[in-house]
Order: C-alpha cells, then structure tokens, then sequence
C-alpha cells in the first residue's frame, strides 16, 4: 500500500497545477492525466486490485476527466445512498464497489440470495439512469479450497450477479466478467474475518466511448 500512496504521490507531482488537495472529480482528472494504462496497470497490481488498475487505466484526464469525475461522483452518492452492504469508493474517472459476497450467496454457493436481490435491484435502476458506462464484475474468494474450485466458484458469483442485472434491463453489452479465486487477498486467510473479507464481489464502473467523446466535446 506503501507504494501506492508513492505512485499516486507521483501523479500528482506529474498533474502539477492541477493539484493534489482538489475536490474529487479534479482529482479524477488528475490521476487520468498522469495515469493512462500503463501506470493504471500498474498501481491496480500494487494495490492487489485489478478494479483499480481498470479504472486507473481507462481515465482521460485533462478538462474531459473533470467533466466525467462529475458524472461519476453523482452516480456515486446515489448507489452509497440507496445500497446497503455495499463499499462505494470513488477512485480516479470511476466507482468502485465491494460487495461482501455473505450478504450475496450462501457458503460456497453462487445462487444469489433472496434478499441481495433487493441490493442489485437498486443498483440495476441507478445503472440504468446513469447508462453512459461500462461494468466491470469480479469475483474473488478466501483460500479454502483448491485453487481450481475458488476460481471457477468466483466466476459462476461474478456471472450471477451479471445475468441478475441483465434481468433487470442492465445492457449486458456493457459488462465484463471475471473471478480471480483467491488470488487477491485483502485481509489474512488466517483467520475467520480475514477470510470473511476476502470472499466480494467487486464492481468497477468506468465512462464508456460515448460518455468519453461527449466529455471531450464538451471541454474543447
């Protein structure tokens, strides 16, 4: 984590006037502009997290990246507003959100439960209103378990939660799905929280090419 705080440090020094004290949708700009997707990529692989790296790697920058980090910080405050369970980070040009996968599936099951529906159903309505980006859906769990079956079990909760939403209308044109099994830890398969912690759902929302060209058009 120490080096991330390092490489985000450098792109702010890289942005320079822009500053690294800005509100939110600035620093969106910011990091776009310093970032691309070679250092996105980067940063995503020191932080554990390839949502990271996704976002990090699909910001424009610049005026255009303002313009996005706006759309995105008010999509942002209704999904933290009207999801329960859920951690909704704001992070460079996009969202990121963390789903306990406890509040999603039963143990070592990938059916979705009854009452997550509720969850998703609020999340496919904001997803719907806010139309102008692409899904990332992950899936991850803790290590118990052969390598083998962690994986596939991740990706059979990330498809479920994708194939939910596309019941509710979410284009799943918009949405790529992945399970990494237990290769991204975030806390210690040690003990019962840690692996709590580590068996998510975890969603990255990104400007599509149409939201992208209406930023730029807007800010040249």
């Amino acid at each position: 984590m120490k080096n991330v705080i390092s490489l985000l440090v450098i792109l702010c020094l890289i942005a320079g006037s822009a500053g690294c004290g800005a509100s939110r949708k600035t620093k969106g700009a910011v990091i776009g502009a310093g970032a691309g997707g070679a250092v996105g990529a980067v940063i995503g692989n020191k932080a554990g997290s390839t949502v990271i790296g996704a976002i990090l790697g699909a910001a424009v920058g610049g005026a255009a990246g303002a313009y996005i980090g706006n759309y995105m910080d008010k999509q942002a405050a209704e999904i933290e507003r009207d999801l329960e369970g859920a951690k909704v980070t704001r992070v460079g040009e996009g969202i990121k959100i963390t789903f306990d996968s406890g509040l999603l599936f039963d143990v070592d099951k990938a059916s979705l439960r009854p009452e997550s529906k509720q969850n998703l159903s609020e999340l496919a309505e904001i997803l719907n209103k806010y139309a102008d980006t692409n899904i990332l859906i992950e899936g991850h769990t803790d290590a118990t378990g052969t390598d083998e079956y962690n994986l596939q079990l991740s990706r059979l909760r990330a498809q479920s939660v994708d194939n939910y939403l596309t019941q509710l209308n979410v284009n799943g044109a918009r949405s790529t799905i992945t399970g990494y099994g237990e290769d991204q830890p975030i806390a210690s398969n040690d003990t019962n929280n840690g692996r709590q912690a580590n068996r998510r759902v975890e969603l990255a929302i990104m400007a599509n090419e149409k939201l992208k060209k209406a930023a730029r058009e807007k800010t040249s």
